[in-house]
């Protein structure tokens, strides 16, 4: 797969999980060639992953090469001249075409001028990127809103005259209504109708958008004032990963970050962070202090810094979120209610109820006005009736309200650390239940679980993973890397999954078999053959090859192993 746009996580394999979302959307992007999708926006607050979700979308089409075309755009919360945002859409959408068209990756990031889209377009024989950039000279000092209509609409007329189908990806929707201005040096207002001129163009079965938001309360204000209600679908996306997707990010960011952790503490850190992917990140990547993260005092202590000190990424993020959705509520009793709710978001609560739990000295109606203007900012959430709200059911939030306004409000600092303890002395009083939940997850993530328990281990010998091994030496490992890519001497790409590398000169290649099937001889012929090309890599070093089969081995692939010295492993034996 190819990824010309590039993504905001950084390494595509920093990606995990989302298996379901993926799954859903793929249905929804087969039928767009039947003309038989609907549009779509995804709500979801900050740092939830729905930009990197909709970035791999796009390259996934534009790799795929098939009949649907991505258009990605993204918009900026900086001020721009209306003229200036027709071209740069305009722009944009024609790069990326022609960079469809080319298969020329470097034309995404790298936008054509309007002159060298024309030219293109009369090379090529496409008329209407000729007339349209013609347009657009001639309308950039009294035809703005022309200017506009004729960019926005493009992957629609495209699509119609050329008999194609696009995908129009449209990040951070909302930001249309607030940093367009029609005055040059984008004094004044700005232009909040924008978003209307999608009005139309949402409907479009042959050119369907995707559209995403962090400001859910604001950009459902936009959908419901400009785009009728049922042009798009709405997508609820949930910030939280599954807890073995998110355990694999653990595994993910501390290998790419060159972390150390154990299997013990993976555990631990997804437990604290919830599984919440950009809370897992900020606690891996964090280099303040010494916390080591192969201890449990150093998980606790590096997630309570997250929480805890304003200057860290999880703080300095949510608080960016925080003034952005609170600046029209900011009071006490706000925030006692949004405080108490957040505390207690099991349930729906109403006026009446709050003013009794609260003391609050206001009248219904001024605690319903608040509770009002709390849901608009995405603090909390409405129930069906008009009087119920609750507290969001987002965990991650709710300790960075509890950080900020629990002192203010109860007059009393909560102490994060003693609840960390406190989860992670409960995870290990059931030891049987971690221990289980490792055995569970070691079919999805037996190269990961393996590669940490040599990392923390170190010293070991190899006989204490595999059987029929040959030497058993201890090892001292110091360094462990996981899908090693190598050549052929005809080109061929190969890949080993884990290579531990020992001070004695020593080093294990390892391959795993996550299938419940098991491995036969072919399988373990081609390993064997990785193995002798791999060794020849490292010619004064020996090589200890391994091979861990969860399905178990067939007898023919056993004997072949036994006969070439190849260890064997159906399960992980320590963690």
């Amino acid at each position: 797969m190819q990824y010309p746009l590039t993504e905001k996580i950084g390494d595509p394999d920093l990606l995990v999980g989302r298996e379901e979302d993926f799954r859903l959307f793929q249905k929804w992007l087969d039928r767009i060639p039947q003309r038989l999708s609907k549009s779509r926006v995804i709500l979801s607050r900050r740092k939830s992953g729905k930009t990197v979700f909709i970035q791999r979308i796009f390259n996934q089409l534009w790799s795929k090469n098939g009949d649907v075309i991505p258009f990605f755009f993204d918009v900026a919360d900086t001020p721009i001249w209306y003229p200036n945002l027709a071209i740069d859409y305009y722009s944009a959408f024609a790069s990326q075409y022609i960079s469809f068209l080319e298969r020329d990756e470097n034309l995404v990031s790298k936008r054509l001028s309007l002159e060298e889209i024309r030219q293109y377009g009369q090379a090529n024989a496409i008329n209407e990127f000729v007339a349209d950039v013609d347009f657009l000279y001639q309308n950039q000092e009294r035809g703005q809103d022309l200017m506009w209509k004729m960019a926005s609409s493009a992957p629609h007329r495209f699509a119609a005259f050329y008999k194609k189908r696009f995908l129009v990806i449209i990040d951070e929707f909302q930001n249309f209504t607030k940093y367009v201005y029609r005055d040059e040096k984008c004094s004044g207002k700005p232009i909040e109708a924008l978003a209307g001129s999608f009005h139309s163009l949402s409907e479009s079965k042959i050119a369907p958008m995707l559209v995403t938001g962090s400001y859910v309360g604001w950009l459902l204000r936009i959908m419901g004032k400009y785009l009728e209600a049922g042009r798009l679908t709405y997508i609820h996306f949930y910030p939280y990963l599954t807890e073995e997707e998110g355990l694999q990010a653990v595994y993910k960011y501390a290998q790419f970050y060159q972390e150390p952790i154990t299997n013990e503490t993976a555990v631990q850190i997804n437990e604290l962070c919830m599984s919440d992917p950009f809370f897992i990140s900020c606690v891996v990547q964090n280099e303040q202090g010494n916390q080591d993260l192969t201890t449990s005092s150093g998980v606790i202590d590096r997630v309570n810094y997250e929480i805890s000190d304003r200057h860290s990424e999880m703080s300095e993020t949510w608080n960016e979120y925080l003034q952005m959705t609170l600046k029209r509520v900011n009071d006490a009793h706000a925030k006692n209610i949004l405080l108490y709710l957040s505390k207690h978001a099991d349930r729906y609560w109403t006026h009446r109820e709050l003013k009794e739990k609260l003391g609050l000295p206001l009248v219904l109606n001024e605690i319903q006005e608040k509770l009002l203007i709390l849901s608009d900012a995405d603090m909390i959430e409405r129930g069906v009736a008009d009087i119920d709200f609750r507290g969001l059911q987002d965990g991650t939030l709710n300790l960075i309200l509890r950080n900020r306004y629990e002192k203010e409000i109860e007059t009393y600092i909560p102490n994060f650390k003693q609840e960390f303890e406190n989860k992670i002395k409960a995870l290990t009083n059931k030891n049987n239940q971690l221990q289980g939940k490792l055995n569970h997850l070691s079919g999805k993530m037996a190269e990961h679980l393996l590669a940490t328990a040599f990392r923390s281990k170190k010293r070991f010998a190899l006989s204490d993973f595999f059987q029929e091994v040959i030497d058993t030496t201890r090892l001292n490992i110091i360094e462990v890397k996981e899908r090693i890519l190598f050549q052929r001497p005809d080109g061929k790409g190969m890949e080993l999954d884990i290579a531990a590398h020992s001070s004695c000169g020593r080093i294990v290649v390892i391959e795993v078999k996550k299938t419940q099937a098991k491995t036969g001889l072919t399988i373990i012929e081609d390993f064997q053959e990785k193995v002798e090309i791999y060794s020849k890599q490292f010619p004064e070093q020996k090589i200890l090859p391994a091979f861990l089969s969860l399905g178990g081995f067939t007898e023919e692939a056993l004997q072949f192993c036994k006969k070439h010295g190849i260890g064997t492993a159906e399960r992980i034996m320590h963690y």
